[in-house]
């Protein structure tokens, strides 16, 4: 795809993906899934209407320019940008199309770092740019689109990337993902469960916040990581495997009370590995959720980022008021529009 100035010419491509809350995460890195995988284990996420759009469109010829909300505008010559940069990501994925002559705009409804998965959404929606760029079918390559940009991700993340943020932005809805231990194929399984839990009213069981604080997930995900391969913990992540497919029965049968029981388990045992995943905001909207009913976890790796809350649906209003009164005091926290994206990734 040398040149993309000429191929694009006056128009522009847009593609959107969602970002997601999730649950029994870091359970999708290969590191835990195969030595783990005869437990079974699975990792839940709900995809939410809260979009990031990728555009491309023409740009100085032999130059690659990203320009992303949050970060600092760079353009680099075409094969000579660092993917170590904060923007590195998006030029990797530039560069795996050997484009140039292009400029990528990202816009995100999410707060940037928040742990909603952002940088994986952003990389599903520019590989599906450029799958369109090049003549693809965007819908039917959905799963090669995720796998791509997982793969990317992790060639230049220097830490092990997990792949259930790229797939609910490439098939967004409410899905367990079932992580096979296996070298053949893919190494999930999906079940999709969206149109039961909207049915049985889960947007009006589900808060969503964010705390006010950026994350940085690698710290965590690296010590979780390091110990589990030095055999420090592996009894406390049978557990999380455990309570993962604890919480996944309690949604499938949509009973939400019996699902938040599982999801404070989860929750007690991550904070038992990393009593630092969940800063002070978090951990007082984590509290005041469990006095109301309610369970509550942080998303992706924590330590800042978001929280989220599932319970029955009284609770739950009472809950929104409580958290709506500690958010107050957060500088930038706030609630955030809790909508499930029927759909992943999408031509726009």
């Amino acid at each position: 795809m040398d040149g993309c100035n000429p191929v694009l010419g006056d128009r522009t491509i847009q593609c959107s993906a969602p970002c997601r809350i999730d649950m029994a995460g870091t359970l999708d890195l290969s590191t835990f899934f195969y030595p783990l995988g005869h437990l079974d284990p699975c990792t839940f996420n709900v995809a939410l209407e809260l979009r990031t759009r990728v555009t491309l469109s023409a740009h100085e010829p032999g130059k690659v320019k990203v320009v992303s909300r949050g970060f600092k505008s760079a353009a680099f010559e075409a094969g000579k940008a660092p993917f170590n940069h904060e923007l590195g990501l998006m030029f990797a994925i530039a560069e795996t199309f050997n484009a140039s002559g292009i400029r990528i705009r990202i816009d995100s409804l999410s707060p940037p770092r928040s742990g909603l998965g952002g940088s994986s959404v952003a990389a599903v929606a520019l590989v599906a740019a450029f799958y369109h760029l090049s003549g693809r079918d965007v819908e039917k390559h959905r799963q090669q689109i995720a796998l791509l940009a997982h793969a990317v991700e992790q060639s230049v993340a220097g830490v092990p990337c997990g792949l259930q943020d790229h797939l609910a932005a490439a098939f967004g809805g409410v899905s367990t993902w079932y992580w096979k231990g296996q070298a053949a194929g893919a190494p999930f399984r999906r079940s999709e469960m969206t149109g039961k839990l909207m049915a049985a009213g889960l947007e009006d069981a589900l808060l969503v916040a964010y705390c006010g604080v950026p994350h940085e997930s690698r710290n965590i995900n690296a010590r979780w990581v390091e110990n589990f391969l030095t055999a420090a913990d592996r009894d406390t992540w049978r557990e999380i495997v455990r309570a993962g497919r604890k919480f996944v029965a309690a949604m499938a049968g949509a009973d939400f009370k019996e699902a938040a029981r599982w999801m404070n388990r989860e929750t007690d045992l991550r904070c038992r590995l990393t009593p630092d995943v969940l800063e002070t905001t978090g951990d007082r909207l984590v509290r005041a959720a469990r006095e109301a009913g309610c369970g509550a976890r942080f998303t992706g790796a924590g330590a800042g980022g978001c929280i989220w809350a599932l319970g029955p649906r009284e609770a739950l209003r009472e809950l929104r008021k409580e958290w709506a009164k500690i958010l107050e005091q957060g500088n930038g926290a706030e609630l955030l529009p809790a909508s499930i994206a029927r759909q992943g990734v999408l031509l726009s």
